[in-house]
């Protein structure tokens, strides 16, 4: 069996030619959603998720405001063009991105975000309505891999999922959408991480794994059982003297021998990475509708 490739590329291309359609008849209601970005210092992997995200706001017809600051940017001012943004009308989400400078307190920024505009769905109101089944915006790249799931017609009611990490971004907020009592839930789900004594003794349960751990070979062919469903998560340098870079980009699985037993995988990159942006542009339209009344 070689697995069939998850094309993450693809998934994100239909959705926003189906935002794209959204937009336009929002625009002809004469409603223009909004992202505000801020970005704060030069750190490049930032400055280069900030770039593909005005790209892609320009693709859908989404109005982009960025606000690109100092390094040494103080927490005041900082809090203060939160509240600006905040409080204007053509901005329908707000978009922190991180890591902040280590002078900044992030946690008190993400907080001073308006629930509303909180399009990351960082937010602790929008964790909580999260955790109860309540509707919420719901973090960016858990909601991706969830609608790759969907697209791909895998079976998620009744299946027992394993998700291998347990970050706030994505491991804790995946296996919390997994279990809800919903369409797009009803899984059994165990949640494992790099402490856990005897991964393989769980994964080889799995009909679905979820690798976010953030290191290479965490998840490899022995530990996969046939026909299991793998989304890898993980992004990881490895040092590679063949490529131009000097590295190369793998995931957290051990693609060449999994994909020989797995039914569905996503590869890295071109997996899950392109969903993040697509359901960050998702929430901005979703404010946008509910800020308007529809």
């Amino acid at each position: 069996m070689t697995a069939q490739i998850i094309d993450g590329k693809q998934v994100a291309a239909d959705m926003r030619a189906e935002l794209k359609t959204k937009v336009a008849g929002l625009k002809e209601k004469g409603i223009v959603p909004g992202l505000a970005v801020v970005l704060v210092g030069e750190d490049p992997a930032s400055k280069s998720y900030v770039t593909a995200k005005e790209r892609a706001c320009e693709e859908i017809g989404i109005y982009s405001n960025d606000n690109c600051l100092s390094a040494d940017t103080s927490q005041e001012e900082l809090m203060a063009l939160v509240d600006k943004l905040n409080n204007d009308p053509k901005i329908n989400g707000i978009l922190v991105q991180l890591p902040l400078p280590k002078h900044l307190n992030e946690s008190e920024v993400l907080l001073a975000i308006d629930p509303k505009k909180d399009v990351d769905g960082f937010h602790p109101i929008n964790v909580g309505k999260m955790v109860v089944g309540e509707e919420a915006f719901l973090p960016c790249t858990p909601h991706g891999i969830l609608q790759l799931l969907v697209r791909s017609n895998v079976t998620i009611e009744g299946s027992e999922v394993v998700v291998v990490g347990r970050s706030n971004i994505v491991g804790k907020p995946i296996a919390n959408m997994l279990i809800q009592k919903s369409d797009t839930g009803n899984a059994t789900v165990t949640v494992c991480h790099t402490r856990t004594k005897n991964l393989a003794e769980h994964t080889l349960r799995a009909d679905i794994i979820i690798a976010a751990a953030g290191r290479p070979d965490t998840v490899t062919a022995d530990m996969v059982k046939d026909g299991a469903v793998v989304i890898d998560v993980g992004v990881n340098r490895v040092e590679d003297a063949t490529k131009k870079r000097g590295y190369r980009l793998v995931g957290d699985v051990s693609f060449d021998t999994v994909k020989e037993k797995a039914s569905l995988i996503t590869p890295v990159p071109g997996g899950v990475g392109p969903m993040t942006i697509t359901m960050l542009l998702f929430n901005t339209v979703q404010s946008a509708k509910i800020a308007a009344g529809l």
